[in-house]
C-alpha cells in the first residue's frame, strides 16, 4: 500500500476473542490541521485463536487469523495493505512513574527541543523488571527552574528543566511474538501502541483528560483502564477479568452452552438486577437450545450484575491507588466489545459513584455501522494515532522511519504528539 498515493493508513488490534483491522483515510482538514477527521474505508473482525488474556499463546494460529482478516479488508478497500498500527494489551503491561532532569544546553539558557528529548531520554533509566521494555515513555508536566506544571517549555529561558512522564513497560518476549505474527502475516510493523491509549485518543476531547477522566477498555479476557489528568495519562492498569468471564457465569447459571450464554447475555442481559421484573421470561430454545427451556430474565441479570460489580470495584481499587477514587469529574468512559451490556453505565454511575457514558468515536466517519460498534474502538483508535503521527510527518516533523526504531523515534514522536 503506497500512503504516499492512497494516503491510506492500517490499522489492527489482536485481542483474545476477536481479531480487528481497519483502513481509513485521512481527510484533508485532518491534513491540514483544521480539525478533519478520518474516513474509515474498510473495516473486519474474526474470532481469535491462539490469544490468552492478551498474550500470544500460539504463533500459528494467530497468524492465520490475521490473515483472514487481512484478507477481508483488502477486498474492501481494493488495494493491497503492507503497513499496520498494531495495538498492544495483556496482563503483562505495566506502568511505572520517574522523574528525567537535565541542565539547558543553550548558552543562552533557551529551552529547545533537544534539551526536551535529553530530559525524556533520562526518564528512561527506570529499573524495568527483568525481560521487560519500555513501550512508551508519557510525558506529564515539566519543571523549568522553580516553576511547575509547565505544559510546553520550548522557547522558555531557565538552567534546570525537569519532566515528570509515565512509563510503559511491555514482555519484550510479547512485544517480539506480536510482531512476528504480524510480519508472517505479510505485513510491516509501523509501531506497536498501547491499545487502550490509542482507544483513548479518539473517545475523549482534550477537555476531558485536563478535568479528570478515566477510560475502561472491558475486553473478553481482561479490562484495560487509562487515567488522565491535567491532559496527560497519570496511571494505566490491567485487570484480568473481561465480558468472556460473565459469559462462562451464565453458562454455569443458565446450566447451557458457551454459545447460548453469550446470546443470553448480549440479547436479554442487564447491569441492573433490580430493574428487571420477575414477570419477564426467556425460552432459551430460541436462542440455540435444542430444547424448550424457560428461564428467568432477573436470574439472568443478577449473574451478570454480581460479575460486572466485581470488574467495577477492581477498577475503583485501580483510582483508590493513585487517590482518584470518585474524584475524576469527566467520570468513566467505557469501550471495547463488553461495555455493548445494556446498563453498564447506569451501574457504574453506582458502583464508581462517577459520570459514565459509552466511548463511541469522534471524528470517524464511514458508510459501515461498524465505527459504531463499541468493539472497534481500539482499532479505530489505532487509526487515529496512525493519523496524528502522519500529520506531523507532513507538517515536516521527523518522527523516524515507520519502523519500532527505539528511543530516539518514540521520544519524537511523544514531544510532538502528546504534550497538550
Amino acid at each position: 500500500m503506497s500512503k504516499s498515493k492512497h494516503n491510506l493508513i492500517a490499522s489492527l488490534d489482536v485481542g483474545s476473542s476477536v481479531i480487528r483491522m481497519a483502513v481509513g483515510q485521512i481527510d484533508q482538514g485532518e491534513e491540514t490541521g483544521q480539525g478533519g477527521g478520518i474516513q474509515v474505508l474498510g473495516a473486519a473482525e474474526i474470532s481469535s485463536a491462539g490469544v490468552v488474556k492478551g498474550e500470544i499463546s500460539s504463533i500459528e494460529d494467530v497468524v492465520s487469523s490475521i490473515s483472514t482478516c487481512l484478507e477481508r479488508v483488502e477486498r474492501m478497500v481494493g488495494v493491497p495493505i503492507d503497513n499496520v498500527w498494531v495495538g498492544i494489551s495483556g496482563s503483562h503491561i505495566i506502568s511505572q512513574t520517574n522523574k528525567g532532569v537535565v541542565s539547558v544546553s543553550k548558552a543562552d539558557n533557551e529551552i529547545t527541543e533537544e534539551d526536551i528529548n535529553r530530559a525524556l531520554e533520562a526518564t528512561r533509566a527506570v529499573a524495568a523488571p527483568l525481560n521487560y521494555e519500555i513501550l512508551h515513555v508519557l510525558p506529564k508536566t515539566f519543571s523549568v527552574d522553580d516553576q511547575t506544571g509547565i505544559k510546553d517549555p520550548v522557547g522558555m529561558t531557565g538552567m534546570r528543566l525537569e519532566v515528570d512522564a509515565q512509563i510503559i513497560l511491555a514482555s519484550s518476549s510479547q512485544v517480539k511474538n506480536l510482531t512476528k505474527v504480524v510480519y508472517r502475516a505479510g505485513l510491516e510493523v509501523e509501531d506497536v501502541v498501547l491499545s487502550i491509549i490509542a482507544a483513548s485518543e479518539i473517545v475523549v476531547t482534550q477537555r476531558q483528560k485536563e478535568l479528570g477522566v478515566v477510560v475502561v477498555d472491558l475486553g473478553g479476557s481482561t479490562t484495560n483502564l487509562a487515567v488522565y489528568e491535567e491532559g496527560g495519562v497519570i496511571h494505566t492498569a490491567v485487570i484480568p477479568i473481561g465480558s468472556d468471564h460473565i459469559t462462562n457465569d451464565v453458562a454455569i447459571g443458565l446450566k447451557t452452552t458457551i454459545d447460548i450464554a453469550e446470546r443470553a447475555k448480549i440479547e436479554y442481559g442487564d447491569c441492573r438486577f433490580e430493574k428487571i421484573s420477575k414477570a419477564d421470561k426467556i425460552d432459551l430454545s430460541n436462542l440455540g437450545a435444542q430444547e424448550k427451556e424457560i428461564v428467568e430474565r432477573k436470574y439472568l441479570s443478577a449473574i451478570i450484575e454480581a460479575r460486572i460489580e466485581e470488574i467495577l470495584y477492581k477498577v475503583d481499587d485501580e483510582l483508590k491507588s493513585i487517590n482518584r477514587s470518585g474524584l475524576l469529574p469527566a467520570g468513566v468512559v467505557f469501550v471495547g466489545g463488553g461495555a455493548k451490556l445494556s446498563g453498564l453505565a447506569e451501574a457504574a454511575k453506582k458502583y464508581l459513584r462517577l459520570p459514565a457514558i459509552l466511548g463511541y468515536p469522534l471524528d470517524v466517519y464511514s458508510v459501515t455501522e461498524k465505527v459504531n460498534d463499541l468493539g472497534f474502538t481500539n482499532v479505530l483508535g489505532l487509526l487515529k494515532w496512525g493519523s496524528l503521527m502522519n500529520t506531523h510527518v507532513s507538517k515536516g516533523f521527523s518522527i523516524g522511519s515507520g519502523k519500532i526504531t527505539g528511543a530516539t523515534k518514540q521520544l519524537k514522536k511523544w514531544i510532538k504528539v502528546l504534550i497538550p
